[in-house]
């Protein structure tokens, strides 16, 4: 993940988090591939009706 996504937690973790807090958020909208951090974070965008910075501190603070 780039710099704005980076945090020890692995990402299984972080996306079981992100799950819990929103539930619109679906295992599908959670993928994530190595050099695919803008896809997700547009996906996350589109489903919570946030900003791209606000989804990046957002996964930042997990």
């Amino acid at each position: 993940m780039n710099r704005s996504t980076k945090n020890p937690k692995p990402w299984t973790k972080k996306k079981e988090i992100l799950k819990k807090q929103y539930s619109s958020l679906s295992d599908d909208d959670l993928i994530y591939e190595q050099g695919e951090e803008e896809k997700l974070i547009g996906r996350i965008q589109r489903k919570l009706g946030k900003s791209k910075q606000e989804v990046k501190r957002l996964i930042k603070r997990l």
